[in-house]
């Protein structure tokens, strides 16, 4: 497999750590966040990286399970740990929800590439299920309330605006509303059965905002494989900017197994892409889904 400047890689200080379990609240049905006490991961990780995640103690699960940067979290101004979600739907996450504070974990991260610096004057996100999980990160940091990562990681100039296009199944799964009650950011929510929002798809939220503006607006999307695939093809169509934070089950989460290859356009041809590496964000008119 060749590499590319097109899909940098995970950062060189993606490492194992050790780190205590904080807290655990719940969001939505089945749907919790974790905090984790890791100093170092808090000042390094930035909005769409990912960490493996493991108990401290005991084999079962042997592999540690990727979960994506929800936000991270600061005592007195100075970061202290980050928090994950996750929606309880195998035997660690199902573990997780009966953690105590002072648990010790193991982490491996922060791995993968992250989103991109916001760079345009308008911000479209687009989420589906717990794909919504990076973009309270992503909306802090483009609109210059927090910043992320090194110091090579820094905000040109703030975004006018950042709209948040939110489906999920129905109302009882719909988390973090509250928490993007932010200046210069605007929620609209579809849900599958109507009970919140709009009753339809996501995508059709996508493409009403589209007909309002495309001049400088960037697209950023995660979620279902299904609903990535569409959002890529309307903004491809619209000439939009585009990418997409693919959810490929992982192995070993550092590129070492190749179980979570996609492939990519590469000039004229295609190549595989390992999605925990290169990824798991990529320009949307580079995947082929």
């Amino acid at each position: 497999m060749s590499t590319s400047p097109d899909y940098p890689g995970m950062v060189p200080h993606a490492r194992q750590h050790s780190a205590t379990v904080d807290g655990i609240r719940q969001l939505a049905r089945d749907t919790y966040a974790i905090r984790l006490w890791q100093p170092e991961l808090a000042r390094t990780i930035v909005p769409g990286q990912f960490l493996m995640l493991r108990p401290a103690a005991g084999s079962d699960p042997l592999l540690g399970r990727a979960f994506a940067l929800y936000d991270v979290y600061s005592d007195r101004g100075d970061p202290r740990g980050v928090e994950l979600g996750y929606v309880v739907v195998g035997k660690l996450t199902s573990l997780m929800t009966d953690w105590q504070p002072g648990v010790s974990v193991l982490v491996w991260g922060p791995l993968g590439n992250g989103f991109p610096v916001p760079a345009a004057k308008r911000l479209l996100c687009v989420a589906g299920g717990i794909g919504q999980t990076p973009f309270l990160g992503v909306a802090r940091e483009a609109l210059g309330l927090q910043s992320y990562g090194n110091a090579d990681r820094r905000l040109r100039s703030p975004t006018n605006s950042v709209t948040l296009c939110y489906g999920v199944r129905s109302a009882d799964l719909a988390f973090g509303l509250k928490e993007f009650r932010l200046p210069r950011v605007k929620v609209h929510v579809a849900t599958d059965d109507g009970t919140l929002g709009h009753h339809g798809l996501v995508t059709d939220l996508l493409c009403s905002q589209l007909e309002t503006q495309t001049d400088d607006t960037h697209v950023y999307c995660c979620g279902p494989e299904a609903m990535m695939k569409a959002v890529g093809e309307i903004c491809i169509a619209e000439g939009v900017p585009c990418w997409l934070s693919l959810e490929t089950p992982m192995a070993c989460g550092f590129g070492a197994c190749f179980s979570c290859v996609t492939r990519v356009r590469v000039g004229d041809d295609w190549d595989y892409r390992r999605t925990c590496v290169e990824g798991p964000v990529f320009p949307a008119d580079r995947l082929l889904l």
